[in-house]
């Protein structure tokens, strides 16, 4: 892991005065935050951080050489498709992440194990060349015929110009990113764009920008459907945040069951491991301090350290930027 991947992971020390470094307590003494599990919605699978480019601002600093949580197989997967169905969990959606999820050479059989098992599917990715080969293409034609609008393919769009996009994506991004739009769209995908919120503009100039776009490229998206251009807050382990208190649901207007770790898991895989662990959330891929087991079961009973008894505690810049002050969540 790189320095900054280490920074980024390190609650305590670079937020000052104490903060993140109790699992219980806040910098202040006061009884920390928790959100306690309600129901598996989404699972999420990371398949892997290899990507085809280098974000700028990138969380889980995805690249072509940041092979730390390696491809997990299909194999790997379905076993934990195999412990939802055992059990009865009536997971709606399962989520897949990476890196570029289309790089991972699985990517197809697990998508098509999650459909066939009668779960909606999303996948996020940036539509470059991994989604684009024709092996890909083919195979994303027979799963659209097969399951329709089960599936739905999640598009980074960073903002609606071509400038913005790329001080995030890097040059000769765009394009390609509309490429793929286009053909997800012409092929009739469910479709929709995940835009960031960092640029200093309101919602409404936003979303009228994306509207803007999505009509001159006629593609099948509303920006005005949050699901549909999902507007993500940024996240940045080192920008001093408030730490979350048990009082701050009654303060904020918030149920715990709001946040996404209420209903939501991820699977990865770190490079060299036997086995994929589980972790609370999307955002939180190398610290191994939320690793919460190596099944569902297991994940639902953690307990001691971040957790209570499968209760998270809101110990990460994350949880409060993120989750419980932006209003994120990743899923669909």
């Amino acid at each position: 892991m790189t320095d900054i991947s280490i920074a980024r992971e390190t609650r305590g020390s670079l937020l000052g005065r104490g903060k993140f470094e109790d699992p219980d307590r806040t910098a202040r003494g006061e009884t920390r935050g928790q959100v306690g599990f309600v129901r598996l919605e989404t699972l999420w699978i990371n398949t892997g951080t290899l990507c085809n480019i280098q974000c700028v601002n990138c969380y889980i600093e995805s690249s072509p050489s940041n092979d730390s949580l390696a491809y997990i197989t299909a194999a790997e997967a379905a076993a934990f498709l195999d412990e939802i169905a055992e059990r009865r969990l009536g997971t709606r959606e399962i989520g897949f992440t990476g890196g570029e999820p289309f790089m991972n050479p699985d990517m197809l059989a697990m998508t098509e194990d999650a459909l066939r098992r009668g779960h909606e599917v999303l996948i996020l990715s940036n539509a470059m060349q991994p989604m684009q080969r024709p092996r890909i293409k083919e195979g994303l034609l027979k799963l659209r015929e097969a399951y329709g609008d089960r599936l739905t393919i999640r598009v980074s769009l960073d903002h609606f110009t071509k400038r913005l996009h790329e001080t995030e994506r890097g040059p000769n991004t765009w394009q390609k990113t509309l490429d793929g739009l286009d053909w997800l769209s012409q092929n009739g995908f469910r479709i929709a764009i995940a835009g960031r919120t960092c640029w200093n503009e309101d919602e409404r100039t936003e979303r009228q920008g994306y509207a803007d776009l999505i009509a001159a490229r006629g593609w099948r998206i509303d920006p005005h459907d949050p699901s549909e251009l999902v507007l993500l807050p940024e996240m940045d382990g080192l920008t001093d945040v408030p730490e979350i208190t048990s009082a701050c649901w009654k303060i904020l207007g918030i149920h715990p069951s709001e946040i996404m770790c209420a209903t939501s898991r991820m699977v990865v895989k770190r490079k060299g491991a036997a086995r994929p662990v589980v972790l609370p959330c999307t955002l939180l891929p190398y610290d191994r301090l939320f690793e919460m087991g190596a099944t569902l079961t297991e994940a639902e009973r953690a307990d001691g350290g971040m957790f209570d008894n499968g209760a998270v505690k809101l110990c990460h810049p994350h949880c409060s930027k993120f989750c419980v002050l932006g209003g994120g969540n990743c899923a669909g």
